[in-house]
């Protein structure tokens, strides 16, 4: 615990002295403002994302009038204990529009916003905006209630940002939802229409929302997907519960994350495949890293489908 408070103070020090830092563009025009508050049509907004998930869904609103960066990108990382680099920091520094996804899961870009108060500059909590604290479920992209959510908001703060294209982002706000999102939405209520009610299995909370708007029972022990999510071991009654259901082939699939395996999840994963239960994994953050969220989203939901109709024969 030192070494992280040392680290972070370092951290806090090279805030105090960095300048501008090198973003990823999603435009393809240069950032000519010396403050952070400053916005015209002809300088795009400055976004910082926390997460790619939520980075993705900026851009695509955005368009060419944001510049988006986007501080977790690499599929191996946990964002649960991620340590923010200088880099970051200066990122940050400079930012008009950041996004965290709150409930926990990100406190650590909330550090960093807390290290440089900057006047004029935009924060979207995505926890506070769907009314979640820490000690929820965090894992709010898997909600498409709270993605839409997402979208109305971001439109909305980029229009009180950019008042001179508030036009422009309602139109791209339009296609991303009409066409962006369309193939994302259309499975959803696919699966929900074909294979409501179906008994399934997570191996931690990720799939809860997502469950919900699929229609599926998840009937895995809510305490079991919290434990692996919040990085500690279940109960041994509820171990046993989910085994039982495992080995008695009492669900139809097993969703597994793939970023946060544990010896007790992996032990679930083999005894699932065994059984001949199709397990699908998912994961936390866009994979490739250079995916969209729709494309995503879409890819897990039809490999997920594939799984029901193997299973249940339908």
């Amino acid at each position: 615990m030192t070494t992280k408070l040392y680290a972070f103070s370092v951290l806090l020090l090279l805030l105090a002295s960095c300048g501008g830092g090198t973003t990823t563009s999603s435009s393809s025009k240069t950032n000519t403002s010396s403050s952070p508050a400053d916005s015209t049509s002809a300088t795009p907004v400055q976004v910082v994302s926390a997460e790619n998930f939520w980075g993705s869904i900026a851009s695509q609103v955005g368009g060419d009038h944001v510049k988006v960066t986007s501080i977790i990108t690499n599929p191996n990382t946990d964002p649960h204990d991620y340590e923010p680099k200088p880099t970051d920091a200066r990122v940050v520094a400079n930012a008009q529009y950041v996004i965290l996804n709150g409930a926990g899961y990100d406190a650590w870009g909330q550090k960093l916003l807390d290290a440089n108060p900057v006047n004029g500059r935009k924060v979207l909590n995505v926890g506070d905006l769907v009314g979640k604290k820490e000690g929820d479920n965090p894992h709010l992209w898997y909600s498409p209630e709270y993605v839409m959510r997402v979208v109305d908001q971001v439109t909305a703060d980029l229009k009180n940002l950019d008042q001179a294209d508030a036009a422009y982002f309602d139109q791209q706000r339009q296609q991303f939802v009409s066409v962006g999102l369309k193939d994302y939405n259309d499975t959803i209520n696919t699966i929900k229409q074909k294979y409501q009610g179906t008994p399934v299995g997570s191996t931690e909370s990720i799939f809860t929302y997502l469950a919900q708007a699929l229609g599926v029972n998840l009937t895995t022990p809510p305490k079991f997907m919290s434990a692996i999510s919040e990085g500690q071991a279940p109960t041994a009654s509820d171990k046993a519960t989910f085994d039982q259901q495992i080995t008695q082939k009492q669900i139809k699939i097993l969703i597994f994350n793939s970023q946060n395996s544990t010896p007790d999840t992996n032990a679930l994963k083999q005894k699932a495949l065994s059984a001949g239960i199709p397990v699908v994994p998912i994961t936390e953050t866009l994979t490739p890293a250079t995916a969209t969220f729709q494309d995503w989203q879409v890819g897990q939901l039809k490999a997920l489908q594939q799984a029901l109709a193997k299973s249940t024969g339908k």
